[in-house]
């Protein structure tokens, strides 16, 4: 027996090892089944990050004990010497620091992209000769594509795993940013457009990856705070977006003159696209040589390359927890994308010719809220307290938009800007929470599709949020249109009281070789009862 911290990691250069195994027949003639040190697993079939966690695994006896002797029939791949990844060595490596903070960084340039057209509503507008609702339509235009796309992007996450999605959505990305260059003439507002699309679908292929990238990279005491670092660079790239276009891009009468404007911002956005993708290609690698934690051992020894895709989503949308948790993610992401969108038209109505006030309102909001992420994230870390601090982070939410709301029209921007902030600090500290909850509520499944999912929620609420929010403001005002806001934020705090704390990642973290035995043989059973 080996007493084992959840987070076993090297310590004096050696790795913790999980011992010996066995396949243990059961009264219904199930195995159940665990990982000998001695075998190898080959990292290209069984031991992929980019392999789904699943729960149905199914094992027939067998003559022979030995681990070795499973797969076809079971699903779980078959060991090769050729490629030695052992699998009972929990190890944490030097490199995912590396890996998170680089895809935080082009995230971060991928979430510019979306704000920095809505941060200047007004400049663009007229630039282009558009409407209002078209420039809106520039930033919702990353919602809309993300729906239909999430599905096949979380399949190519499954099939091919994380370095080919990190390398396609960091290319879309510059791509993107580069064809923006060729619309700096008022009639070219098509071209603009489609390089927002380009970017729009990159999204796609970054959004669902920061919990991805924490299971696969980092151990069980530090999940939670390398999520929030890999959500902050989007986060970050967003208060960037509502800072830098105000200073880089004056509202300006001479079209010549506001085209070199706009073209120093875009040629901005493509270098450093750029030089993120070539990091990409040379630094971004799979995944680890060894598991982090022992939940993401057992990840590997349960993955099925025949499990089916479907049945994955049908197992979810089942856990009536999570299906709480994407509609209160939702409503809490989607009225931040509205307000974000609609941020600037709003202070413009209050406070005219304040648009740099505009965008550094906006930035507090989410520099304030980038700050809430990563404490939330360090406290989920050491406390494990999922439901209690997303029900209070929200519920902060709700009284900060409330505040906000009756302080916007007081005619007093420094007010604005703290309450502004104050509101941040919780809206935006909630999105890695809604991601690591999420995790722990759907384990074993893949945390791709998990997070994929909320972030679809996020999407159609942030469209309906956004139309409905800017037709209200056009016709009644701001204070109608937040008060809008504030009645679904509460409806989402309500909703998240009635989610049970079921965190199962924590469990199989804790198990001991004896239990993460019967899990297997628990899920070895299940795939009869669920399907492929």
């Amino acid at each position: 027996m080996v007493n084992e911290d959840p987070n076993q990691q090297e310590q004096n250069g050696t790795p913790a090892q999980d011992p010996a195994l066995r396949v243990d027949h059961s009264a219904s003639g199930h195995q159940s089944v665990s990982t000998h040190p001695s075998v190898s697993m080959h990292p290209s079939v069984s031991a992929h990050p980019s392999v789904s966690i699943h729960p149905a695994v199914s094992a027939r006896p067998s003559s022979s004990a030995h681990p070795s002797m499973l797969a076809q029939s079971g699903g779980l791949a078959r060991p090769s010497s050729s490629c030695p990844e052992d699998l009972s060595v929990i190890k944490v490596s030097k490199r995912r620091w590396v890996v998170v903070l680089l895809f935080s960084c082009y995230s971060m340039c991928n979430a510019f992209q979306w704000i920095q057209y809505g941060s200047i509503n007004n400049i663009f507008m007229h630039f282009y000769g558009v409407s209002a609702f078209a420039i809106d339509w520039l930033s919702m235009c990353y919602m809309l594509t993300y729906i239909p796309l999430l599905l096949p992007v979380a399949w190519l996450l499954e099939k091919f795993g994380l370095r080919t999605i990190a390398l396609t959505g960091s290319a879309l990305n510059c791509l993107g940013a580069w064809v923006k260059l060729g619309s700096l003439k008022p009639h070219l507002f098509p071209v603009t457009v489609l390089g927002q699309i380009i970017c729009s679908v990159a999204q796609v292929f970054i959004l669902g990856m920061p919990s991805r990238i924490a299971s696969v990279w980092f151990g069980a005491n530090e999940v939670s705070t390398a999520c929030s670092i890999a959500v902050f660079g989007n986060q970050l790239g967003i208060a960037i977006g509502f800072l830098v276009p105000p200073v880089l891009v004056p509202n300006i009468e001479d079209q010549d003159k506001l085209a070199y404007h706009i073209s120093i911002m875009f040629y901005i956005i493509g270098g450093v696209a750029t030089l993120l993708f070539i990091l990409v290609i040379i630094v971004f690698k799979e995944k680890p040589k060894h598991p982090p934690s022992r939940a993401q051992s057992l990840s590997y020894a349960l993955a099925s390359p025949d499990a089916s895709y479907l049945s994955s989503i049908v197992r979810l949308f089942r856990n009536l927890n999570f299906v709480l948790l994407v509609i209160t993610y939702g409503l809490n992401a989607g009225a931040f994308y509205a307000l974000s969108t609609l941020l600037n038209r709003m202070v413009i109505l209050h406070y005219p010719g304040e648009e740099v006030n505009a965008g550094r309102i906006g930035l507090t909001i989410v520099i304030a809220g980038m700050l809430g992420a990563v404490i939330s994230g360090i406290w989920l870390d050491r406390s494990k307290t999922y439901k209690e601090t997303t029900l209070v982070v929200y519920i902060m939410t709700v009284v900060g938009m409330v505040v906000y709301t009756l302080t916007l029209n007081l005619g007093h921007l420094w007010v604005v800007f703290i309450t502004a902030g104050t509101m941040g600090f919780f809206m935006t500290g909630y999105l890695p929470l809604g991601f690591e909850f999420a995790v722990e509520l759907t384990y074993p499944e893949s945390e791709g599709m998990s997070s994929g999912l909320l972030n679809v929620s996020a999407q159609v609420f942030g469209i309906i949020f956004t139309i409905s929010q800017g037709q209200i403001i056009d016709n009644y005002g701001t204070m109608p249109g937040n008060i809008f806001l504030c009645v679904f934020l509460t409806l989402g705090a309500v909703l998240t009281a009635f989610i049970r704390a079921d965190l199962r990642r924590q469990k199989a973290n804790r198990e001991t070789p004896e239990n993460s035995t019967s899990l297997l043989s628990q899920s070895a059973e299940q795939r009869p009862l669920l399907g492929s």
